[in-house]
C-alpha cells in the first residue's frame, strides 16, 4: 500500500508540475486555457479537503505543518498516507 501511495503521490506531483509549467510558460493554443481551469479546480477541490480534514480531525490528532500542506498538494493520497501513519 505504501508503494501505491508513492506512485500516486508521484503523479499527482507530475500533474501539479505541468500545470505550474503553463503559468509560467503557457502551452499554445486552447491547451493553456483547459490548463488553467484546471489549475483552478485542483486547487479548490484540494483546498477544500485540506479544510475539512482539519476541522473534522484538527484536534484528534497531530499532524505537522508539512502534513497539513501536504493534504492540499496531494489530496486524498495524503490523507490514506496520514491514516497509515497514524492508525499504526
Amino acid at each position: 500500500m505504501k508503494a501505491l501511495i508513492l506512485l500516486a503521490k508521484a503523479a499527482i506531483g507530475f500533474v501539479w508540475l505541468i500545470l505550474l509549467i503553463n503559468i509560467f510558460h503557457p502551452f499554445p493554443g486552447v491547451a493553456a486555457m483547459a490548463l488553467y481551469i484546471m489549475t483552478g479546480f485542483l486547487f479548490m477541490m484540494h483546498g477544500l479537503q485540506m479544510l475539512i480534514f482539519i476541522g473534522a480531525f484538527g484536534d484528534k490528532i497531530t499532524m505537522t505543518r508539512w502534513e497539513k500542506w501536504s493534504i492540499l498538494i496531494f489530496g486524498i493520497f495524503a490523507l490514506l498516507d496520514i491514516r497509515r501513519k497514524h492508525m499504526m
